[in-house]
Order: structure tokens, then sequence, then C-alpha cells
């Protein structure tokens, strides 16, 4: 077909007013969709209602504790379009996993972390990603120092302690108590690790005698809980907060003195531990483990006798306001802020245990399992 040179140049015309056309069109609209096959290469940036990356970093995934926390945070995180990714130690303590779960949540961008550290040495991996912009969240245990998180979002750990502490002392009855502490490590130091232990003291009426170390309490003198009465410690003993770590603490506990009649285990699976040794000595009926964490599990252990009392915590709760938190801020929303008179945001405790006493707030064992979390 024969075209003219006149009628090639009137269809280079239109053919150049129609690109310019589409170039301003492109650039009143939003540069993403006109430079990208799909949303998720630019939504995961900030605004609009685009996916907001954000990445759950854990002390572990072999603990229910940590396990209900990524159960929320996944639920909270489809409702909230976030895009959420999901790390965690090998074991407690375990902190170049996260390190390394830290670095990459800095190169693919993320918005933020969520983390239950393992220790101190995570501190400057948060240093770099504060500095990229993303906003961190402790979950359940202030990093040291904690300005090296944003926020903190936990439990009043050294209140859970004081609860059972205080159950402990009013159940004594004004009896001698010969005292066993199930820590976490003896080897680190954490925050959750001494606000637990050194909340149980306070709640019993004894000086922890430090404010950042445990053990430091006189091993022998009066509580003054309860009716009051005089006390040894006769052991702290790390436990890595597992069931294993937990029996071999308490055995060590026994070794040292069988008289022992009040455990104290920093979580349940600790007291759990704990309790499967006093049973293999033939001890069970005479002394009373007293736990934190408020598992489904846990609480059925309570209803049993396993443990005398448990502190309640909500776990699950922790992770998914973190989640909305940081998806909030990240579409232009403001930052969270602590609890009135705290320095972290107070996810809230409650006392559990099988038999009211006076003086004392008790939830039911059934009561408490109405919020309760695992199975």
């Amino acid at each position: 077909m024969n075209i003219s040179i006149s009628q090639m140049s009137r269809r280079r015309s239109r053919r150049t007013r129609a690109a310019a056309i589409g170039v301003t069109v492109c650039l009143g609209a939003t540069l993403a969709a006109c430079g990208s096959s799909g949303s998720d290469s630019s939504s995961s940036a900030s605004g609009g209602g685009g996916k907001v990356g954000v990445s759950l970093i854990l002390k572990t995934l072999t603990n229910p504790y940590f396990v209900s926390m990524e159960k929320d945070a996944k639920a909270q995180a489809t409702k909230d379009n976030v895009s959420l990714t999901v790390a965690a130690g090998n074991s407690d303590g375990d902190t170049q996993t996260q390190i390394t779960a830290i670095d990459n949540a800095i190169s693919r961008g993320d918005k933020g972390i969520l983390i239950t550290t393992n220790g101190d040495a995570v501190n400057a991996a948060l240093g770099r990603a504060k500095q990229a912009g993303l906003f961190v969240i402790a979950l359940d245990t202030a990093p040291n120092p904690a300005s090296t998180a944003d926020i903190t979002y936990a439990t009043d750990n050294e209140q859970a302690g004081k609860l059972i502490g205080q159950y402990a002392a009013a159940a004594l009855d004004g009896k001698p108590a010969v005292i066993a502490m199930l820590d976490l490590f003896n080897n680190q130091v954490v925050s959750v690790d001494i606000n637990r232990d050194h909340g149980f003291l306070e709640g019993m009426g004894i000086d922890p005698g430090s404010k950042t170390e445990n053990g430091k309490e006189a091993k022998s003198g009066k509580y003054t809980g309860g009716k009051g009465g005089t006390y040894k410690v006769v052991c702290h003993q790390p436990t890595q907060g597992a069931i294993d770590g937990g029996r071999t603490a308490m055995e060590n506990c026994l070794s040292a003195n069988p008289d022992i009649n009040v455990v104290y285990a920093i979580n349940e699976p600790a007291g759990e531990g704990a309790y499967n040794a006093l049973k293999a000595a033939g001890k069970e009926k005479q002394a009373a483990v007293y736990a934190i964490d408020g598992s489904c599990s846990g609480l059925k252990n309570v209803t049993s006798g396993e443990f005398a009392a448990d502190a309640v915590q909500y776990p699950g709760k922790m992770a998914a306001l973190g989640v909305s938190s940081i998806a909030k801020l990240a579409r232009g929303g403001s930052k969270p802020s602590v609890t009135n008179g705290k320095s972290f945001y107070d996810t809230g405790t409650a006392l559990a245990a099988a038999k009211s006493l006076d003086g004392l707030t008790v939830q039911s064992p059934s009561q408490a399992a109405s919020a309760c979390w695992g199975s």
C-alpha cells in the first residue's frame, strides 16, 4: 500500500502527541503503577495500603511461649497487609542467628523488627537497623540498655515474679522456707532473668541484694511476706528455660539440700523439668513449684497440682501489637508510647492458682484459661 510523505508526517505527529500524553498521565498518577509489573516492589516501602515488611526474630521456636508469638504475629500480619519474615535462634542464647536475621531485615528493606533478644551481642546489629531507618520493638525482654530498642512491649516481669513470690510466702503460713532458684542463665545477663528472679524474692520479702545480678541475696535470714519466717536459698541453677535444663537444675539443687520446699522456676518448661526431678526423687509433695508464663498446658499443671501457682502472661498480644504498630507507623501513623509510669508498654499479668489465699487476687486456672496460649 502506497503512503504519501504528508500522510507519514501526520501519523508521526499523532504518535508523538500520544506518547507525550502517556508520560503526563504516568507522572500525574503513581510512579509505581507505571514503572512496575506488580505492587510488591514498591509497596513494601512505606505509605498507602501496600505491604509493609516486618521481621519477627524470636529466641527459639521450641518454647510454646515464642510459638504463640509467631502464631499471633502471623494472624495480625494478614489483617494489616504486612509481609512478615520469621526467624529464631537455634537455642536460648543463640545471638549469632539473631544477628544474621537482623542484617537480613536491613538488606530486605523491612520497615521494622520485633525481637525477643537472646543477649547483648545483638545490640550492635540492632543499632545498624535503627540507623537504616527500621523501627525496633523488643518483645517480652527489654534489651540492655533498653534504649537499644525504640520501645519494649512486655509483661512487667518483676511484677510477675512478685505475684508468685507473694503467693509462696502466704502459702508457707510462717513455716521455714528452703528455696531453690531455677534461673535462665549463669553466664549471661538478660533482663527477664533478673526481673523475674528478683521479683520472686521481693514477693517473698527477701532483698535481692543487687539490681543487676542474680544470686546476691543473703543466703539465709528472714522472709517478711505472708506471716514471715526463716529462709535458706540453697541454689541458683541455670535452666536455659528448657524442660531438660529444669530437671538437671533441680537434681543439682536436691543434691545440695534434699529438704527444698519452695521452687522458683524462670518459666513453665523449667518448672516442668523441676517437677519431673522432684517426682523421680519422691519429693513432689514436699516442694511447691512456682512458674511464670500462663500457657494452656501450664494452667493444666496448676489444676493438677504440679505447679502451686503460675503468673499469667500474654505473649501473643505483645507480638500482634508490635506488628500493628509498625504497620501503622510505616503508613504515616504516630510512634507507639510506653505505659504511664513505666519504661515500656505493659501488656499485663495475673496470678493463677488452684487455691485462693487471703489478701491476694487470684484467678482460678479455668478463669485464666480464657486468655491462655499454646495447647
